[in-house]
């Protein structure tokens, strides 16, 4: 007879999520995480805070080789479920923008609720042992953890992206998938800050400032707060365009999104003596406002310039073009896009086609969200959908 029903691999989300739902349904499960402590990527998310879930959660804020593919999971179990689920446990919340629904408290009020839940559904934990092999033979799975080897006729892959690598991500899960011969989309970093280098080194002497713009990468394009950096660029506008950014492309910027067509020879017509950098003053910060007006070669009065080289100047500031030479890896990305093939697996209950009883849930999927909750819903919904069939 097997140890367990089913042997989860990861502590982190989705693992902890399954775990949860498969136990409250009378399987005997077994989670496994090389940490000494769950849910560690949890707890450092949303600055501790933990932003849990969104409320505008839809597939097509998804990226994915299949857009189709989350539907099935993130229609099943909602962002109104998992915060029915945070409600009930009494954790306090609020929204931030754009839908995004934070604790209150600490981001370990959520790691222990899932814990608690885990609890109820008598789930045996195995933290701080590192899986040293994987079988399949006998109808099940063989999980050797530092020397002690577990069976169970079925297997999840929980163990997310090799993003965070100083938390201990490693691409492990796309190992274990390969070893039993499913595809995997070419991993990258996702959700990541973007360097600059050459001509475009100069914007490094804005480290630390920040506004409001348009950032666009291939064809989609996010309104949030871009920051430069020492390095580069980030922000919110900027971690979400990265993860549509292919290394070669320019990111571009909109730093004037509310001016209407034209502004700028009316402003000449009403303010003939003001400077470009006092115009921009009013939307950007003065350091950005001073370099934009240098780089175009606008240092003085608008009333010298013509109504063309004025309208060429806008559509600069609202086409500026940035190249990145790269980004900064997985050591800065929030997310790994890529990961196992959802060619590969059923999305409504995770269970990989050509392999029986073999799960892959979470982060370790090809299925990767938007900054702001998004991953967690996929992480909660994907691990729900895999525990209802365990």
């Amino acid at each position: 007879m097997s140890d367990y029903d089913a042997i989860i691999l990861g502590a982190g989300a989705a693992g902890l999520m399954c775990a949860a739902v498969a136990g409250q349904r009378g399987r005997r499960i077994l989670l496994v995480d090389h940490a000494e402590q769950a849910g560690k990527k949890i707890l450092i998310s949303g600055g501790g805070r933990c932003n849990f879930t969104n409320m505008h959660t839809a597939a097509d804020r998804y990226i994915s080789a299949n857009p189709h593919f989350a539907k099935s999971a993130l229609g099943r179990y909602t962002a109104q479920d998992f915060l029915a689920l945070v409600e009930s446990y009494g954790i306090a919340w609020h929204e931030k923008t754009l839908g995004q629904l934070f604790c209150d408290g600490s981001a370990k009020q959520i790691v222990e609720m899932l814990l608690d839940e885990c609890d109820k559904g008598r789930v045996d934990l195995s933290l701080g042992r590192g899986v040293t092999g994987v079988e399949q033979g006998d109808g099940g799975y063989r999980v050797s953890l530092d020397g002690r080897a577990v069976t169970a006729p079925a297997l999840v892959i929980a163990t997310g992206g090799p993003s965070i690598p100083k938390m201990g991500a490693t691409g492990f899960a796309y190992d274990l998938a390969r070893q039993f011969g499913l595809k995997v989309v070419e991993p990258r970093p996702a959700l990541v800050p973007l360097t600059l280098g050459g001509d475009e080194i100069l914007f490094r002497e804005l480290s630390g400032v920040a506004a409001d713009v348009v950032a666009t990468a291939g064809k989609t394009a996010f309104r949030e707060a871009a920051l430069f950096t020492h390095r580069g660029l980030s922000g919110p506008a900027i971690l979400q365009a990265s993860s549509y950014w292919r290394h070669g492309q320019p990111v571009g910027i909109d730093f004037v999104p509310d001016r209407d067509s034209g502004w700028l020879p009316a402003a000449k017509r009403t303010t003939p003596r003001t400077t470009l950098r006092k115009l921009l003053g009013g939307t950007l910060p003065d350091r950005l406002a001073e370099t934009l007006s240098e780089r175009l070669g606008m240092t003085g009065e608008i009333s010298t310039l013509t109504d063309r080289r004025l309208q060429d100047a806008e559509r600069a500031l609202s086409h500026w073009q940035l190249t990145p030479n790269g980004s900064e890896g997985y050591a800065k990305a929030e997310v790994t896009a890529g990961g196992i093939s959802t060619a590969e697996l059923s999305s409504q209950t995770m269970e990989a086609k050509r392999v029986k009883n073999l799960y892959a849930v979470g982060e370790a999927v090809d299925v990767t969200g938007w900054l702001g909750g998004y991953n967690f819903q996929w992480a909660w919904a994907s691990g729900w959908a895999a525990g209802q069939v365990l």
